[in-house]
């Protein structure tokens, strides 16, 4: 049991803000070097019009920093960094703090659904994939799931255990451990009758998290015959110019426990490499890359000329597939879920935040994003995202 011990530690990690407010366990801010009093010089793209050819609205973030300041200083953090992207303008605002830098490379924990997703909606458009195919036909696996589809898993309603009420489930503890594979986990946890009395007909209930995402993982890898790795860098670091996006397994490598895994300081280099990557939690990125993923959805799923999501893939991923289903572990009225994105039923926003305070969330109708991103716990990036998001709408809409 105790060469477990770290790994079911870090588990528990993984149970996010996104899981509801009195879920989260509270186990102090993270210790850090003390922040630096000034932020890096803030990056927008015009300070008077928004961007270089004077047709945007103004624009004025002065007020985004004295949040971030305020709750450095009160949560004892190392830093912080935001970015802020327009469908039109890209980049109109970049700010850091402490030790964050455009440089800075991020745990990202679950911010990383929304990646994960996207890959598999992905193939869908390419038709390697049917997303509302039976998982059990596309893999040719004998299951006790013969009805549960990719769609499901990507949804937190395939009727699989999520993370609640146990992240340490032992037949699922594949997902955090770094070595085997990745098709070896989801064929696993999708084969293994020791779940059998936990599971429930797909579609009837929101389970959060967990290994249904290691099995989606596995299909990616199945029907496109690429790694992880592979795909990661084909269908986004390619062509959104990305430089940093990788995923790997942290849990069980370095300590973490509820607070961000220290020991990691930026630098990916401490973690051995991995062919079972951490589907819903293992991404690891900067700011600026981010920024791009957020872009490319405003943007109809493009970078630049490359169509990386359909419109309708990411219409798919944005839509609140949950609605219909009953309640369950993490779920409020108030949110529902797509595909890799929390949907925020009153404001129409959704987001994806992680359980070591990464923040991302967009507003599709304003066609605006953020990406606020702090290397502590999901309470405290969920408390400067709700303290930032009218003054960022405000700066952003002028409502």
């Amino acid at each position: 049991m105790r060469r477990y011990l770290p790994i079911l530690l870090a588990a528990i990690a993984m149970i996010t803000l996104s899981c509801g407010d009195d879920d989260v366990i509270d186990e102090g801010s993270v210790a850090a070097p003390a922040p630096t009093a000034a932020a890096d010089e803030a990056t927008d793209a015009d300070p008077d019009t928004g961007d270089a050819s004077g047709e945007s609205a103004p624009r004025d973030f002065s007020a985004v920093a004295p949040i971030i300041e305020a709750n450095i200083a009160e949560h004892g953090l190392n830093g912080a960094g935001i970015v802020i992207v327009d469908r039109d303008d890209g980049v109109v605002h970049e700010q850091h703090w402490g030790v964050f830098g455009p440089d800075r490379i991020s745990l990202i924990a679950s911010a990383s659904k929304m990646v994960t997703a996207g890959v598999l909606l992905h193939l869908d458009d390419q038709g390697l994939l049917d997303i509302d195919a039976p998982v059990a036909e596309v893999m040719g696996w004998e299951s006790a799931n013969p009805t549960v589809t990719t769609a499901q898993l990507l949804s937190n309603s395939s009727g699989l255990r999520g993370l609640l009420p146990d992240p340490t489930f032992a037949p699922y503890l594949c997902q955090y451990i770094h070595t085997g594979t990745l098709q070896d986990c989801g064929e696993a946890v999708f084969t293994t009758t020791a779940d059998d009395a936990d599971v429930v007909a797909p579609d009837t209930a929101f389970r959060y998290g967990g290994a249904q995402w290691q099995v989606a993982g596995a299909i990616a890898e199945s029907v496109s015959g690429r790694s992880w790795a592979e795909l990661i860098d084909e269908i986004y670091a390619q062509p959104c110019g990305l430089e940093t996006l990788e995923y790997n397994n942290h849990f069980g490598q370095i300590p973490g426990g509820f607070a961000y895994p220290e020991g990691f300081d930026g630098d990916p280099s401490v973690l051995a490499s991995t062919e079972n990557p951490n589907m819903e939690g293992g991404a690891y990125v900067t700011t600026g890359d981010y920024a791009e993923l957020l872009l490319m959805h405003l943007r109809g799923g493009r970078c630049g000329d490359t169509q990386v999501l359909s419109p309708e893939a990411l219409e798919r991923m944005h839509a609140d597939r949950v609605g219909e289903t009953d309640g369950g572990d993490g779920f409020t009225p108030d949110r529902g879920y797509g595909m890799g994105w929390w949907v925020q039923r009153d404001t129409g926003r959704i987001d994806d935040p992680g359980a070591y305070g990464a923040y991302p969330w967009l507003d599709l109708d304003d066609g605006y994003g953020v990406y606020l991103v702090v290397e502590s716990q999901s309470v405290i990036g969920a408390e400067i995202a709700a303290e930032l998001a009218e003054v960022v709408h405000v700066a952003m809409t002028g409502a």
